[in-house]
């Protein structure tokens, strides 16, 4: 089990370093964005709308990345005091009764959202805008999120599954 959850974990890791290098062309962009407008007038909006999808897909594909390195804003006046027992069950509800589900409905509600923009070509709403595939793809990273955020509840699973395990091992009466 414990190959598994670092297999997933690496997974996650993986893509969340290598999406995090969409930080640098982003800041780029709207640098020349911000300059190219103020400095000489001049505007073109697939520019901000590149800087603007990169934006999405950095947060939409780091986002587990991030719930893997318990980043996500959490609310810690109980659980910091919990004993890892405690927590591991936190954990374990948590991704049972929100993650899991949550992330499978949006994996099953973006499915035909996406297909349905593959399938009629979409291209921006906005004239002089990123052509056909960009929103396409862009729209593939939602249930690709799902998917990725389904793979980070499992290896959390496990993880907790390995903690209760552990502890209850800890607990146990010696030769009993």
């Amino acid at each position: 089990m414990q190959s598994v959850e670092l297999v997933l974990r690496r997974i996650n890791a993986s893509l969340g370093r290598a999406v995090a290098w969409l930080m640098l062309p982003m800041v780029i962009g709207t640098f020349v964005v911000v300059v190219l407008r103020y400095a000489f007038g001049l505007g073109w909006i697939w520019m901000q709308e590149a800087v603007m999808w990169m934006h999405a897909a950095l947060f939409m594909l780091a986002a587990a990345y991030t719930l893997g390195c318990d980043g996500h804003v959490r609310v810690d006046v109980l659980y910091a005091r919990m004993s890892p027992r405690r927590r591991a069950w936190v954990n374990a509800l948590g991704t049972l009764l929100f993650l899991l589900p949550m992330a499978g409905f949006i994996a099953v509600e973006s499915f035909e959202y996406v297909q349905v923009s593959w399938s009629i070509r979409e291209g921006s709403r906005e004239a002089g805008g990123l052509p056909y595939p960009f929103v396409p793809l862009l729209k593939t990273l939602i249930p690709l999120t799902a998917v990725t955020l389904l793979l980070q509840g499992v290896a959390q699973l496990i993880a907790s599954a390995l903690e209760l395990r552990a502890s209850a091992a800890r607990e146990a009466p010696p030769g009993g």
